[in-house]
């Protein structure tokens, strides 16, 4: 089962989409960009969860009736309690495909939590009408990227398998943040050590996409030590533009694509201080 969240504030919930150009240019894609956002994968036990019937919705004595004086502190109270509770008891909560809907398993009950219409099917909420604790949960853990947002899926990266979310109905290859250069980013080609500049980073396969000769990125000779099934930077050569004073102008310069393992991400310390434009 899901452990509990430790985390004290419910976090923001975030989505990365992506985007990839398909304008021809010296025979790759201009300004592609696959991204994804990195799965949270810690999976370890904390304590046993609390029975969800109608009985014990909230704590040991059940939710507090407000009255009219102290009503709206009663009610902060109890939206208090659940997200207490929905931070600090184990549930494993599942995402339903395609959907907007999660699976949010207890020791208590097993119930249907609805993003897209902020619903559960647990008493709390269906009879009650609070915003429950399994709603809370699968919000808190689509923030901390647990579980993927509404529209989005779990996807491997091609180079290390690490989970990664990308949209539901997005094909191709994909990269996990350690393994994705930021567009405008310099990089060194494993092969010649020359430097580069990406220019995008798409979401199709090696074996898949062709130079303007109609040859694919994986048949090339200087390739056959990379996977075919990884997805392709698109970058250009620095060459003596570093001698040169002002930013960096890409703009014009023929772009080649490689294998994404082919390229290799700089530390802080080796990258060169300069703006690139005319990407």
């Amino acid at each position: 089962m899901t452990p509990a969240l430790t985390t004290d504030e419910r976090p923001e919930r975030t989505r990365e989409r992506s985007h990839h150009g398909r304008n021809r240019h010296d025979g790759i894609h201009e300004n592609g960009v696959a991204r994804g956002r990195r799965r949270f994968t810690e999976d370890r036990p904390d304590a046993p969860d609390g029975p969800d019937g109608p009985d014990r919705p909230d704590g040991p004595d059940g939710p507090e009736e407000p009255n009219a004086q102290d009503g709206v502190d009663a009610v902060q109270s109890g939206d208090g309690e659940r997200t207490e509770r929905a931070r600090t008891e184990p549930m494993a909560v599942y995402p339903l495909r395609d959907d907007d809907r999660y699976l949010v398993d207890t020791e208590g009950g097993t119930y249907v939590v609805d993003l897209g219409s902020d619903t559960c099917t647990c008493p709390d909420h269906a009879i009650r009408g609070n915003r429950c604790k399994h709603l809370r949960r699968v919000d808190m853990e689509v923030g901390i990227g647990r579980v993927p947002a509404p529209g989005e899926r779990v996807a491997a990266c091609a180079v290390c398998g690490d989970g990664v979310f990308v949209p539901v109905r997005e094909t191709g290859a994909f990269l996990c943040g350690d393994h994705r250069p930021a567009v405008g980013s310099f990089v060194r080609d494993r092969e010649s050590d020359k430097l580069l500049v990406v220019t995008g980073v798409t979401t199709e396969r090696a074996d898949e996409y062709e130079t303007e000769e109609g040859k694919p990125i994986a048949d090339y000779d200087t390739n056959a030590a990379y996977g075919d099934h990884e997805p392709v930077i698109e970058a250009v050569y620095v060459g003596n533009a570093l001698r040169s004073p002002g930013p960096l102008d890409v703009s014009g310069r023929k772009r080649y694509g490689f294998p994404a393992s082919r390229v290799r991400r700089l530390d802080p310390a080796e990258r060169p201080d300069m703006p690139v434009i005319g990407l």
